[in-house]
């Protein structure tokens, strides 16, 4: 009788740590899934302000029209791996596309700032300095977001990958998901703008 209520004891305690597990990785999950819902916000206001300022900008550079076409381009795919990441923020290879896109945007958007310093009238226009500002502070919550994705997403893979925690996740599929970084060492510099 009382092995039996000692093996019941056991077994319940056993039970109630792997729910906790269960718990803290979906817990965890969620946690960095918001983390890319907020990222996901900035990154669409940064997108939504581009095309503002390649229209402001197209009457001062109409000898640059590939350079306005190359920023438009680049953030055409980076709208798409956008969306295409945020249907699943889990998908390491997706996360992973995101970063590739937004890098040659962002080295998009340098070259745009590179041949803008050569049009005075374009430093000039009151819009166009607005658009600017307002992207660089967009520039700056992003990078803001990203921290926290990343953050959340450590915390996720080092629970999912500690014993007994990594037996539970491969149960019930909690899959090893990627951090939103940068590629390139020039993508880590931000962009210099100087009007």
């Amino acid at each position: 009788m009382g092995t039996t209520v000692i093996g019941l004891i056991v077994i319940a305690v056993v039970v109630f740590y792997l729910v906790f597990i269960y718990n803290r990785l979906v817990s965890l999950r969620n946690q960095f899934k918001n983390g890319f819902a907020q990222i996901d916000v900035q990154l669409q206001r940064r997108h939504d302000l581009i095309p503002n300022l390649v229209e402001a900008a197209k009457a001062y550079l109409t000898h640059e029209k590939t350079t306005l076409t190359q920023v438009m381009e680049a953030r055409n795919n980076a709208v798409s791996a956008q969306k295409d990441a945020a249907k699943d923020p889990g998908d390491g290879t997706k996360i992973q596309r995101l970063g590739s896109a937004e890098n040659l945007l962002t080295k998009a958007l340098a070259n745009f700032y590179a041949v803008a310093e050569n049009y005075p009238e374009l430093k000039a226009n009151e819009t166009i300095q607005q658009l600017m500002e307002e992207l660089s502070s967009t520039e700056n919550r992003v990078a803001f977001a990203r921290q926290a994705y990343n953050d959340g997403v450590m915390s996720y893979n080092i629970f999912r990958e500690q014993f007994p925690n990594n037996i539970v996740a491969g149960m019930f599929a909690f899959k090893e998901t990627s951090q939103l970084e940068l590629e390139s060492p020039e993508a880590r510099q931000a962009p210099k703008v100087a009007f």
